[in-house]
Protein backbone atom coordinates (compact mmCIF):
# COMPACT_ATOMS: atom_id res chain seq x y z
CA UNK A 1 0.00 0.00 0.00
CA UNK A 2 1.31 3.39 -0.94
CA UNK A 3 1.81 5.92 1.83
CA UNK A 4 1.84 3.49 4.76
CA UNK A 5 4.35 4.40 7.45
CA UNK A 6 6.57 1.80 9.13
CA UNK A 7 4.38 2.10 12.24
CA UNK A 8 1.32 1.69 10.03
CA UNK A 9 2.64 -1.70 8.93
CA UNK A 10 3.32 -2.49 12.59
CA UNK A 11 -0.31 -1.65 13.38
CA UNK A 12 -1.57 -3.93 10.60
CA UNK A 13 0.69 -6.76 11.81
CA UNK A 14 -0.60 -6.36 15.37
CA UNK A 15 -4.19 -6.47 14.07
CA UNK A 16 -3.44 -9.67 12.16
CA UNK A 17 -1.81 -11.30 15.20
CA UNK A 18 -4.78 -10.28 17.40
CA UNK A 19 -7.26 -11.81 14.92
CA UNK A 20 -5.32 -15.06 14.59
CA UNK A 21 -4.77 -15.39 18.35
CA UNK A 22 -8.41 -14.58 19.11
CA UNK A 23 -9.76 -17.09 16.60
CA UNK A 24 -7.25 -19.79 17.59
CA UNK A 25 -8.16 -19.55 21.28
CA UNK A 26 -11.88 -19.53 20.48
CA UNK A 27 -11.40 -22.58 18.27
CA UNK A 28 -9.62 -24.34 21.14
CA UNK A 29 -12.46 -23.43 23.53
CA UNK A 30 -15.17 -24.67 21.12
CA UNK A 31 -13.55 -27.67 19.44
CA UNK A 32 -10.51 -28.66 21.50
CA UNK A 33 -11.66 -28.17 25.05
CA UNK A 34 -15.33 -28.54 24.02
CA UNK A 35 -16.36 -26.38 26.95
CA UNK A 36 -20.13 -26.81 27.41
CA UNK A 37 -22.26 -23.68 27.52
CA UNK A 38 -22.39 -22.05 30.96
CA UNK A 39 -19.96 -24.66 32.35
CA UNK A 40 -17.12 -23.30 34.49
CA UNK A 41 -13.66 -24.81 34.62
CA UNK A 42 -11.23 -23.51 37.26
CA UNK A 43 -7.81 -22.70 35.78
CA UNK A 44 -5.75 -20.85 38.39
CA UNK A 45 -6.86 -18.83 41.38
CA UNK A 46 -9.64 -16.44 40.36
CA UNK A 47 -9.24 -17.31 36.66
CA UNK A 48 -11.90 -19.67 35.27
CA UNK A 49 -13.11 -20.63 31.81
CA UNK A 50 -16.86 -20.17 31.38
CA UNK A 51 -18.43 -20.63 27.94
CA UNK A 52 -20.97 -17.90 27.12
CA UNK A 53 -22.54 -16.94 23.81
CA UNK A 54 -22.73 -13.14 23.82
CA UNK A 55 -25.40 -11.87 21.44
CA UNK A 56 -25.03 -8.38 22.90
CA UNK A 57 -22.76 -5.57 21.83
CA UNK A 58 -20.28 -5.03 24.64
CA UNK A 59 -20.30 -7.01 27.88
CA UNK A 60 -23.74 -8.29 26.86
CA UNK A 61 -25.35 -4.85 26.61
CA UNK A 62 -27.79 -4.05 23.78
CA UNK A 63 -28.98 -7.51 22.79
CA UNK A 64 -28.64 -8.40 19.11
CA UNK A 65 -30.96 -11.39 18.89
CA UNK A 66 -32.41 -10.50 15.48
CA UNK A 67 -30.53 -11.41 12.31
CA UNK A 68 -30.71 -7.86 10.95
CA UNK A 69 -29.08 -6.46 14.09
CA UNK A 70 -26.42 -9.19 13.95
CA UNK A 71 -25.41 -8.25 10.39
CA UNK A 72 -25.57 -4.54 11.19
CA UNK A 73 -23.10 -5.17 14.04
CA UNK A 74 -20.83 -7.16 11.71
CA UNK A 75 -20.93 -4.32 9.17
CA UNK A 76 -20.36 -1.70 11.87
CA UNK A 77 -17.32 -3.58 13.23
CA UNK A 78 -15.80 -3.93 9.77
CA UNK A 79 -16.43 -0.25 8.94
CA UNK A 80 -14.84 0.83 12.23
CA UNK A 81 -11.82 -1.41 11.54
CA UNK A 82 -11.47 0.07 8.04
CA UNK A 83 -11.69 3.62 9.37
CA UNK A 84 -9.06 2.82 12.00
CA UNK A 85 -6.90 1.28 9.25
CA UNK A 86 -6.98 4.62 7.45
CA UNK A 87 -5.77 6.29 10.63
CA UNK A 88 -3.20 3.55 11.33
CA UNK A 89 -1.56 3.78 7.89
CA UNK A 90 -0.30 7.26 8.82
CA UNK A 91 0.76 6.29 12.35
CA UNK A 92 3.83 8.10 13.59
CA UNK A 93 3.76 7.08 17.28
CA UNK A 94 4.24 3.59 18.62
CA UNK A 95 1.51 3.76 21.29
CA UNK A 96 -1.14 4.81 18.78
CA UNK A 97 0.03 2.21 16.23
CA UNK A 98 -0.19 -0.58 18.81
CA UNK A 99 -3.53 0.71 20.13
CA UNK A 100 -5.05 0.95 16.67
CA UNK A 101 -3.81 -2.52 15.74
CA UNK A 102 -5.31 -4.03 18.88
CA UNK A 103 -8.69 -2.32 18.38
CA UNK A 104 -8.82 -3.28 14.69
CA UNK A 105 -7.91 -6.90 15.45
CA UNK A 106 -10.40 -7.16 18.29
CA UNK A 107 -13.22 -5.65 16.23
CA UNK A 108 -12.60 -8.04 13.34
CA UNK A 109 -12.19 -11.04 15.67
CA UNK A 110 -15.61 -10.45 17.22
CA UNK A 111 -17.15 -9.66 13.79
CA UNK A 112 -15.97 -13.07 12.56
CA UNK A 113 -17.78 -14.72 15.49
CA UNK A 114 -20.98 -12.82 14.78
CA UNK A 115 -20.85 -13.74 11.10
CA UNK A 116 -20.08 -17.42 11.81
CA UNK A 117 -22.18 -18.12 14.89
CA UNK A 118 -24.59 -15.23 15.34
CA UNK A 119 -22.97 -14.38 18.67
CA UNK A 120 -19.52 -13.79 20.14
CA UNK A 121 -17.68 -16.59 21.95
CA UNK A 122 -16.80 -15.37 25.47
CA UNK A 123 -14.92 -17.54 27.96
CA UNK A 124 -12.53 -15.57 30.23
CA UNK A 125 -14.16 -15.48 33.64
CA UNK A 126 -12.54 -13.51 36.46
CA UNK A 127 -15.79 -12.86 38.33
CA UNK A 128 -14.08 -13.90 41.56
CA UNK A 129 -12.22 -10.57 41.25
CA UNK A 130 -15.58 -8.73 41.25
CA UNK A 131 -15.54 -8.26 37.45
CA UNK A 132 -18.96 -9.68 36.58
CA UNK A 133 -18.55 -10.06 32.80
CA UNK A 134 -17.15 -12.95 30.80
CA UNK A 135 -14.98 -11.81 27.88
CA UNK A 136 -12.50 -13.02 25.24
CA UNK A 137 -9.15 -12.23 23.61
CA UNK A 138 -10.73 -9.78 21.14
CA UNK A 139 -12.43 -7.87 23.96
CA UNK A 140 -9.11 -7.69 25.81
CA UNK A 141 -7.36 -6.40 22.68
CA UNK A 142 -10.00 -3.69 22.24
CA UNK A 143 -9.80 -2.63 25.90
CA UNK A 144 -5.99 -2.46 25.95
CA UNK A 145 -5.99 -0.73 22.56
CA UNK A 146 -8.44 1.94 23.67
CA UNK A 147 -6.42 2.50 26.87
CA UNK A 148 -3.24 2.96 24.80
CA UNK A 149 -4.99 5.40 22.48
CA UNK A 150 -6.30 7.40 25.44
CA UNK A 151 -2.88 7.48 27.11
CA UNK A 152 -1.26 8.48 23.82
CA UNK A 153 -3.76 11.31 23.39
CA UNK A 154 -2.65 12.74 26.76
CA UNK A 155 0.98 12.79 25.69
CA UNK A 156 2.39 16.19 24.96
CA UNK A 157 3.55 16.81 21.44
CA UNK A 158 7.23 17.39 21.03
CA UNK A 159 8.06 20.93 20.02
CA UNK A 160 8.81 21.26 16.33
CA UNK A 161 12.51 21.43 15.63
CA UNK A 162 13.72 24.55 13.86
Amino acid sequence: MKGVTRLGWTSFAIAAVAIVLDQAVKSWILYGLKLPEIATVPVAGPFHLTMVWNAGVSFGFLRADHDLVRWMLVAFSVIVALMLAGWARRSDRLASAVGLGLVMGGAVGNAIDRARFGAVVDFVDVSRLWFPWVFNVADSAISVGVALLLLDSLRRERPAES
